[in-house]
């Protein structure tokens, strides 16, 4: 076990007396064997890199008494860890608040200090827009993830996640706002195993989640299935929660065949879709609006792990993806119709080599991502009214363009005694609409005072952040010149930017473990959205610079007794800097872009945001849970009059904006669990979870009408139940 890994598991050996435990995350782990007959076997033993480690454990007689306490002493703070990286376990993810499809990760990572679920479930890091990069088994995903993009992964599907803001590897790029692991290969098990989950809830949601998975000899077979139905989906723009119905589909399989003790070959299939609404406004909704949208994901990966000797390791991957996103609106839309069918094919590939050589582990590889990218686009003005003169009235578009991109790393990480040091360096080439390539140094260093038991840690990382190319092309062409009679196109460059942190962890009473971390962003050419004539289609935009700088304390009791769980806090102030750098701008305003006007609140800049659980075991087969959250307000840019906002969105919205600090006012939600056991043996497990969001029916709204944000409602008051049997 490890409690800072949040990893417990029990193993049962071969008939060799083998045990053979994969995709441990780095860090410290208490090992326990016992045998009847034996006397039992406790030793701490540290996983530092991929490389395979041998523990050779010779049992004694038992003696006539005997007994060993395992305690999490050891594993309850990580001494060579140079920056924060939370661990989100097996546990947490059992034991998770119901969630809405399409959310359950991304509710899972809001959690964390320095994070921001925004509207419609998009995650920002930090003060970040759309720098969120996603590691799927080992395999970057640079795309949009949320809702209203591309699905979610199925929690049901993860085995583990490590959540990271700072600190980066050099083997990570292009995308490092925030970076999210993702583990959903399993250990290997002989036979027949599983789940069945079922879940329903408020708002007309239910899901049912099924997976099989047999192991034999070497070979591991997964299969999952998952289907969700919801009336509520996106967060809607007003009370009455018009036109949000969704319905998710996702399939996965997985097969495994270790050839030997060296050689590992993995392949996955994956297959998402979303079908949904888009949620209307009340003048929408009274003109007979409907607008429906839709995401499709194929994708297959290879991955082939060789052994060459217990100090030198070599791993292949590979992967080719399919995206599409569509977009219709009927003939009643207002005051545009929309329709779009966007496209992304990629093909990716990646070759590291890992190697121990004395205090240094060292690791260095390549990778290549080559993509296509299509957007039709289409739109016709149907309330000119809401539009400066001499907009085009309709527009049509078709792009195409080759996406290249290509990297080379190399990192190592050096213990010294109490001293550890990580260095890594970096080369990206990008070739879309631009040709740009950088260099770029990463550094972490970390000090432990075992009397103390803390760990002291900085680390500085140099990054090159790719622009979104979601609706990149349109942005980017030169046929949007017909859309208006002033229009302002630039090319949408590379973010480049110099993270600084700085912080300790701390163990108390050998229960519980202290985060702390201050933090500093630098970012020219600072990457941001906008929305293409109020049509709901997003595209990337960039301003000069930006500078986002802040505090997170994270406190969490992993176990103490019947109880645990966490409070975690972040202060965050980000601003942006005029003029604009990058993007599509239409109308009277527009060249009024390319003056420097001064500093403005980032989108993403809430001052204040707290989080906690706790959890309290009343019996082996049962627990409850409270659960809040709280954030201080996000910015608001609107330029309207307050008669057009309340025939918008109604009054009980508007009282929720402090027009006056240009501000959302606070919002504040309080969360309930109770778990029971219903039947466990050893092999098999039934458990029945009831989870109430928003115990007050607090009216939260997240987002309102901002320029680069629609308005968007938090949950109300809503009841999710959760069976699930594992076999």
């Amino acid at each position: 076990m490890s409690e800072v890994n949040q990893y417990r598991r029990s193993f049962a050996c071969d008939e060799q007396g083998r045990v053979i435990a994969r995709r441990l995350p780095f860090g410290f782990y208490h090992v326990e064997v016992q045998q009847e007959g034996f006397a039992p076997f406790s030793e701490l033993v540290e996983v530092r890199s991929a490389l395979p480690k041998e523990l050779k454990i010779v049992l004694a007689l038992a003696p006539v008494a005997n007994r060993v306490d395992v305690t999490e002493d050891g594993t309850i703070i990580d001494p060579h860890r140079t920056g924060p990286a939370e661990r989100i376990g097996s546990e947490t993810l059992a034991n998770r608040e119901g969630a809405s499809p399409g959310r359950s990760l991304l509710d899972l990572v809001a959690t964390e200090p320095g994070w921001i679920l925004e509207a419609n479930g998009i995650l920002h890091p930090r003060g970040s827009q759309y720098q969120t990069q996603y590691i799927l088994d080992g395999v970057p995903l640079t795309d949009i993830r949320g809702p209203g993009f591309v699905s979610d992964f199925d929690v049901d599907n993860v085995q583990s996640m490590t959540v990271m803001t700072g600190d980066y590897p050099a083997e990570y790029g292009r995308k490092l706002g925030g970076v999210i692991e993702v583990t959903t290969a399993r250990d290997t098990r002989a036979g027949l195993h599983g789940k069945v989950v079922a879940s329903g809830g408020s708002f007309d949601t239910a899901g049912a989640y099924v997976e099989t998975q047999y192991g034999w000899g070497g070979n591991t077979f997964t299969l999952s299935a998952d289907r969700a139905h919801t009336d509520r989906f996106l967060d809607p723009p007003v009370l009455e929660n018009y036109t949000n119905r969704a319905t998710t589909t996702d399939l996965m399989a997985h097969y495994e065949r270790d050839f030997s003790n060296t050689d590992r070959i993995s392949l996955i299939f994956r297959r998402d879709q979303t079908l949904f609404l888009v949620p209307n406004e009340i003048v929408q909704q009274q003109a007979g609006q409907r607008q429906d949208r839709n995401s499709y994901e194929t994708s297959g990966q290879i991955s082939y792990l060789h052994v060459f000797s217990p100090n030198f390791l070599g791993d292949l991957r590979g992967m080719v993806r399919d995206i599409t996103a569509g977009l219709w609106s009927n003939d009643l839309s207002t005051p545009v119709e929309a329709s779009q069918e966007r496209g992304y094919f990629e093909s990716y590939v990646k070759g590291t080599f890992s190697a121990h050589y004395g205090a240094n582990e060292i690791k260095a590889g390549t990778e290549a991502d080559f993509a296509s990218i299509r957007e039709p686009l289409a739109y016709r003005i149907t309330d000119p009214t809401m539009f400066d003169p001499g907009t085009n009235p309709a527009f049509q578009f078709r792009g195409r363009a080759q996406d290249r991109e290509q990297a080379a790393f190399v990192q190592d990480t050096i213990r010294l005694k109490n001293w550890t040091v990580s260095a890594g360096l970096r080369f990206d080439h990008y070739g879309l609409l631009v040709n740009e390539s950088a260099w770029s140094p990463r550094l972490g260093v970390a000090y432990y005072w075992p009397k103390a038991e803390i760990v002291f840690r900085a680390s500085y990382d140099r990054v090159f952040q790719t622009p979104a190319f979601e609706n990149l092309l349109v942005a980017s062409s030169p046929e949007v010149l017909s859309l208006s009679q002033e229009v302002l196109r630039l090319p949408v460059r590379p973010s480049r930017g110099n993270f600084y942190q700085a912080g300790f962890t701390k163990g108390l009473f050998t229960k519980l473990r202290l985060d702390t971390s201050f933090f500093r962003r630098a970012v020219s050419n600072y990457a941001d959205d906008d929305v293409l004539l109020n049509t709901g289609i997003s595209f990337p935009i960039a301003f000069q610079n930006a500078t986002i700088e802040g505090v997170e304390v994270k406190l969490e009791i992993p176990r103490w007794g019947p109880v645990s769980g966490y409070v975690s806090y972040s202060n965050i102030t980000g601003l942006g800097y005029t003029p604009v750098t990058g993007g599509l701008f239409l109308g009277s305003d527009a060249a009024n872009e390319l003056v420097p006007r001064g500093a403005f609140p980032d989108s993403q800049d809430q001052r204040n945001t707290v989080s906690s659980r706790f959890r309290y075991e009343i019996h082996p087969r049962f627990w409850v849970a409270m659960a809040g959250s709280y954030g201080s307000g996000l910015p608001v840019e609107f330029d309207g009059t307050v008669q057009q906002a309340l025939a918008q969105y109604g009054q009980q919205i508007v009282d929720r904006v402090n027009f006056s600090r240009g501000r959302v006012r606070p919002n504040f939600s309080l969360d309930a669990s109770a778990s029971v056991t219903l039947l466990k043996s050893e092999k098999r497990t039934v458990r029945l979870q009831a989870d109430v969001e928003n115990l007050t029916d607090r009216l939260n709204l997240i987002n309102f009408a901002g320029l680069f944000s629609g308005t968007a409602l938090g949950t109300p008051r809503s009841v999710n139940c959760r069976l699930a049997v594992d076999f």
